[in-house]
């Protein structure tokens, strides 16, 4: 059986910072990274992409985008190619977030599309589900996340190209945090899901869970079963605070 990954602590800064502010920020992750038994990775707006990877540049941390095109070029503006941001250096792409999925009507075939171009370009997806309130409330939560997870990732996808991350609608940038029952539960859940496609390898997907982890809750997060680390959003904007969620994450 494949040994458990080591944990991924990624930061969505979605749209946030300006050139100044993201470069110094980059730079005191990736200064204070080194030494930490965590991945790290760091996903700023796109146009911040080349200044943050030059950041980073020699470190430990990752550089990731928010979001990519499906398509490998055409006419799709304002949108980008999995290709090209691979070019500038990214590791990872964000796909199906739930800003995303709300925002932009994204479904899960879309997220699938993207998913699979991200890998067809040499990225690794890190695919997003997570259920609403009023599904968490009705009990529907992991039902949801289970037809996500099978919608979203593509048929295509290689256990060892792709990231799953957990992030509960009602728990993004809310300061509401699932029970860790709940957490072990549909991670448990996506786990299984995973198994069913991809077999003992499926133990070797990180899945991230995400949704108002800050350093107060993240070791306790963390140290749930089958939880590989964390999609950061609102905490991941201050260094000191990414970071000691971080140095949480338990070495594997």
């Amino acid at each position: 059986m494949p040994h458990r990954p080591t944990p991924l602590v990624a930061g969505n800064w979605k749209m946030n910072m300006l050139v100044a502010d993201g470069r110094a920020l980059a730079a005191e992750v990736a200064a204070g990274a080194e030494g930490l038994a965590a991945g790290f990775a760091v996903c700023p707006p796109a146009a911040l992409l080349p200044v943050v990877g030059e950041a980073i540049r020699g470190s430990k941390v990752a550089l990731g985008a928010q979001d990519c095109h499906a398509k490998a070029s055409g006419a799709h503006t304002g949108d980008h190619a999995a290709a090209l941001l691979k070019d500038v250096g990214c590791t990872y792409v964000i796909v199906g977030h739930s800003e995303r999925r709300q925002d932009h009507g994204e479904t899960d075939a879309v997220v699938a599309a993207k998913a699979e171009a991200a890998a067809a370009a040499g990225l690794v997806p890190i695919v997003c589900v997570g259920e609403t309130l009023d599904q968490y409330k009705a009990g529907e939560g992991v039902a949801v996340v289970e037809t996500q997870v099978d919608g979203s990732v593509p048929a295509s996808a290689s256990a060892d190209r792709l990231v799953v991350a957990y992030e509960p609608v009602w728990a993004i940038g809310s300061g509401l945090v699932p029970t860790t029952d709940d957490i072990r539960a549909v991670h448990g859940a996506i786990r299984a899901r995973l198994a069913a496609r991809f077999g003992d390898a499926a133990q070797g997907i990180r899945i991230l869970y995400g949704g108002s982890v800050k350093p107060g809750n993240a070791a306790e997060i963390l140290g749930v079963d089958d939880v590989d680390g964390a999609l950061v959003g609102g905490a991941s904007l201050n260094a000191a605070d990414f970071l000691a969620i971080g140095a949480a994450a338990p070495a594997r």
